[in-house]
């Protein structure tokens, strides 16, 4: 009775790991073995088939999302060098951390960082983590704290919504997990450790080549723009800080040769035309304070 017994159990802890965390199903199977309901063989294959089972449905955990966007992050870096002011970065992160508070993630594992890009390039950019960059050329193109706000709030969606770990391929993600939930990291030999590393460059390509060479899917872009203007006028700002923006992109003739922000988001026409209906929805509408403008012209004065 006790073989027809188990598969029974396996798959009832096995669909209890999708909905809950290994340590949930391991402490399920200590129990069962301590009870002589299943042996110690059976024990360890549920501990197995659990963690199996992470590399398809559980989320990455908020540790290995910072560590993934650390590594991100330091691609980026690699491709923009970092605009040494540290007045400015002082003042972008100001606005960048009021704005979290109010979004859908106000607490993630290392918390957020703010950095500026010394490019005229007109971008920004969100790696998971909570490493978020803006470009000098995205800077200058702002006209108040309304519109930077909006920004920010933009970005900091694309971590909310996890965007950045949602372009992994699965095959790697399974991959990755299946590899780290078999072995523990002091038995790995060279073969396993080259693996791993290779897995894990492929992560970060993914992620990269979203963020700098295809930009994200239009939902996501769409999403993000939702959550935005919820976030910033949630934070005291003016929603029409995003729309504003955006009207400083159309025309724009960036927009030919496919740089930066125009290489990598829909273009600003589609996005006014999508999120023209949400101001509307909110039932708290801040207006513009001229006391922020003059915060934000005084900050942005020395910007080279």
């Amino acid at each position: 009775m006790r073989k027809r017994r188990f598969p029974v159990i396996l798959i009832g802890l096995a669909v209890a790991g999708w909905l809950a965390s290994c340590s949930v199903v391991q402490k399920g199977a200590d129990i069962l073995a301590e009870s002589g309901k299943i042996s110690e063989s059976d024990r360890q294959s549920i501990v197995k088939t659990s963690e199996t089972l992470r590399s398809t449905f559980a989320d990455i955990t908020e540790e290995e999302e910072y560590y993934i966007g650390r590594s991100v992050a330091a691609l980026i870096l690699s491709h923009y060098p970092v605009y040494e002011n540290e007045a400015l970065t002082s003042y972008i992160n100001t606005i960048g951390q009021a704005v979290v508070f109010s979004s859908a993630r106000p607490e993630i594992y290392a918390g957020y960082h703010f950095l500026i890009l010394d490019t005229d390039e007109v971008n920004a950019m969100a790696a998971p983590g909570g490493f978020i960059f803006v470009s000098k050329g995205l800077l200058r193109r702002c006209a108040n704290e309304e519109m930077l706000a909006a920004v920010l709030a933009h970005e900091v969606g694309h971590v909310c919504a996890k965007h950045g770990l949602q372009s992994i391929k699965k095959s790697r993600l399974i991959d990755a997990f299946r590899l780290i939930g078999t072995e523990a990291a002091q038995r790995y030999g060279p073969d396993e450790l080259a693996q791993l590393t290779s897995i894990f460059e492929g992560v970060l390509g993914d992620i990269v080549e979203k963020l700098i060479e295809r930009g994200y899917d239009r939902k996501f872009e769409h999403e993000a723009d939702s959550m935005a203007i919820t976030c910033a006028a949630s934070t005291g700002y003016a929603p029409q800080g995003l729309s504003g923006f955006l009207e400083t992109m159309i025309g724009d003739s960036s927009a030919v040769s496919e740089k930066g922000w125009f290489r990598t988001h829909p273009s600003p026409e589609d996005r006014l035309e999508k999120i023209k209906k949400d101001p509307a929805s909110l039932k708290a509408l801040p207006g513009e304070e001229p006391v922020r403008t003059k915060r934000f012209q005084q900050s942005l004065a020395g910007l080279m």
